[in-house]
């Protein structure tokens, strides 16, 4: 810090009579002082380069940065999923190991595939959806979920319990963790996201039925939870945690915030039990009886 008031300074000392002179030299001389044309579109340039420079240093400096490296196969849960989806929490239908995102930025059957266009990275579930819904013109859920069936050969094994949170790292879900319902969330609650890959926090501001005319928002859901944590388009589906607790799914923007509705409900009608085992209590492709690998 010195060093560089110090140059400052000296910089200031050595030029400023340079200047006077200079200026002072042409008044005598032509009367007016006049800057070439070609030179003033170089000293333009030459600052808009320094600026972006200087900009781009900045950038590089604040901007956070990934610490944690990558598993293979990736985990993607917390992650972009496909097209406009993003990964929810790893869970198990049965002894099969799928991952949550939700129905309303795709469809049942919808083949999602990996950055390379050609890797099956699974096919998506159906959408949680009540049987019957009394309101008109709508249909009715407990939360905004579907799942994608994983493909064997992209499932991250010991790692199933696993949040990548990306420039925050991963989230490891202890084992036996219960998932989060509606009245387990308090207005203040600590909450994180990562759709998108960009990684956001804010706390619980509010919690109402999700009712709408059906020309606004044809869905029911009895539970409805905002954060002040700005979205866009791409964070749907994404992970949503509470207290670092696997808690609900990224689903409305409600005037550019965080509208999610709740895990525990979501699982509960589609049948799935939320992973909070490496493993998820299965024993993984070429492991022993004692079901350790990955």
């Amino acid at each position: 810090m010195v060093a560089a008031d110090d140059l400052r300074t000296g910089s200031a000392r050595a030029t400023l009579p340079w200047a006077r002179q200079t200026v002072t030299t042409a008044a005598k001389t032509n009367g007016r002082s006049r800057l070439h044309p070609a030179r003033l579109l170089i000293v333009v340039l030459m600052g808009v380069l320094v600026g972006i420079g200087a900009f781009s240093i900045v950038r590089a400096v604040t901007q956070p940065r990934r610490t944690t490296a990558l598993y293979d196969p990736p985990v993607l849960a917390g992650q972009q999923l496909w097209g406009y989806c993003s990964g929810g929490f790893y869970a198990r239908r049965g002894d099969t190991i799928v991952l949550t995102s939700t129905g309303h930025c795709t469809s049942e059957g919808t083949v999602a595939y990996d950055d390379d266009g050609t890797t099956v990275r699974g096919v998506f579930g159906p959408y949680a959806r009540d049987a019957t819904c009394p309101y008109p013109g709508h249909w009715c859920a407990s939360s905004d979920m579907n799942y994608l069936v994983v493909a064997t050969d992209r499932i991250p094994w010991g790692h199933l319990n696993v949040v990548d949170l990306g420039t925050a790292g991963y989230r490891v879900i202890p084992p036996g963790t219960r998932p989060l319902g509606c009245t387990d969330v308090a207005i203040g609650d600590a909450v994180e996201i990562n759709g998108r890959d960009s990684y956001r926090r804010g706390p619980v501001t509010g919690t109402r039925e999700n009712l709408y005319s059906p020309a606004e928002d044809g869905a029911y859901f009895p539970c409805m939870i905002s954060a002040g944590i700005a979205v866009a388009p791409g964070d749907s589906g994404g992970a949503v945690l509470v207290r670092r607790i696997p808690a609900g799914v990224s689903s409305r923007s409600f005037d550019g915030s965080l509208g999610f509705t709740p895990l525990a409900e979501g699982l509960a009608q589609l049948g799935l039990v939320l992973c909070t085992t490496p493993d998820c209590e299965l024993v993984p492709p070429g492991a022993g009886p004692t079901g350790a690998g990955g």
